[in-house]
């Protein structure tokens, strides 16, 4: 159904149920991974990886949202004759940040029990954070949301982008540790990954937001030139998660290990649901080129963040498994 303005919303209780059921699945993909992905391939849980996995997830999903409200609303400046239309009642950044300092507190915490999870806080080793790599990149994530969050409260709230900045490089150094093979290479991967996921889903998210107030030829507009910068973006995370891919497992053993090893079988579920976003996004872009009413291609947008959160759970599930053997 439509109104004069486009699309009517989903009522109150539809929209609040169906929250709901997407963060239950999306927590249950971190929460029973690990133990399900790890079943008949011989390899050890690592202590704790249920929790990391899900900690991961709230720390990435808290990356996505400021940095789509920026790169969105810089999107909406572009525009011409867009000067007058109102920006979204409510930023979600503080929240955001508030749940990625959490996260990352309690990512923290681990790392300064030695990759433990604490039984209580008397095994927090906080002082010896500074003496390790691991420990310092946990702290500069930790100081980097409280920042965020204070930035995002502020008149100034496009300050963001540095502290978010930091917590890529740091989330990009802390998957590639100096015992791996090059692992700067890997580094500079996983940031141009990281980063343009952070976009294309966070960026969906606060687009689909933004259309709500709008009037309709406006937030076609914004909609479509979401779009135009998502094809790059969706280039950019395939190549970059192929090469990353590859370097961890080799050509000559990728088919064996993405159903022998737990990593291969997260990863290839975080594949299938890239695969379907993927259509999704084609499905959308073709309504609003083709459609009488562009604003049609709203409903597999909304969609396609719907399967964007399953995919940052997968995101969060690869990070608490255990890295595949270069055969």
């Amino acid at each position: 159904m439509t109104d004069s303005r486009g699309p009517l919303r989903p009522t109150g209780a539809g929209r609040s149920v169906a929250v709901l059921v997407l963060v239950a699945l999306a927590a249950l993909i971190p929460l029973l991974g690990p133990s399900a992905a790890l079943h008949g391939t011989g390899e050890a849980e690592a202590p704790g990886a249920a929790g990391i996995a899900l900690l991961r997830t709230v720390l990435f999903a808290a990356l996505c949202i400021p940095v789509g409200e920026l790169f969105v609303n810089r999107l909406a400046r572009s525009l011409p004759g867009t000067e007058g239309h109102p920006a979204v009642s409510r930023s979600w950044s503080p929240f955001a940040a508030a749940a990625g300092f959490a996260a990352a507190l309690g990512l923290a915490s681990i790392v300064a029990t030695g990759n433990l999870v604490p039984d209580q806080v008397a095994d927090i080793d906080a002082g010896g954070l500074y003496a390790s790599r691991d420990g310092k990149l946990a702290l500069l994530e930790v100081n980097a949301f409280l920042v965020a969050g204070l930035c995002a409260l502020s008149r100034r709230p496009v300050t963001q982008v540095w502290p978010l900045a930091a917590v890529v490089v740091a989330e990009a150094l802390r998957a590639h540790p100096t015992t791996e093979y090059s692992p700067l290479t890997g580094s500079a991967l996983t940031l141009v990954h990281l980063t343009c996921a952070a976009l294309w889903a966070g960026g969906l998210l606060h687009a689909l937001r933004v259309l709500w107030l709008w009037p309709r030829t406006a937030g076609a507009a914004l909609l479509g030139l979401y779009a135009r910068v998502a094809v790059v973006l969706l280039a950019a995370i395939t190549a970059t998660g192929v090469c990353s891919s590859l370097r961890r497992m080799p050509p000559e053993t990728v088919l064996e290990q993405l159903t022998g090893t737990a990593y291969g079988r997260a990863l290839l579920a975080k594949v299938l649901l890239v695969a379907v976003v993927a259509a999704l996004a084609l499905w959308a872009r073709r309504r609003l080129r083709r459609a009488a009413d562009p604003l049609t291609a709203c409903a597999p947008a909304r969609a396609e963040v719907a399967v964007l959160g399953l995919a940052v759970a997968a995101s969060g599930l690869l990070t608490a498994l255990p890295v595949p053997i270069r055969w």
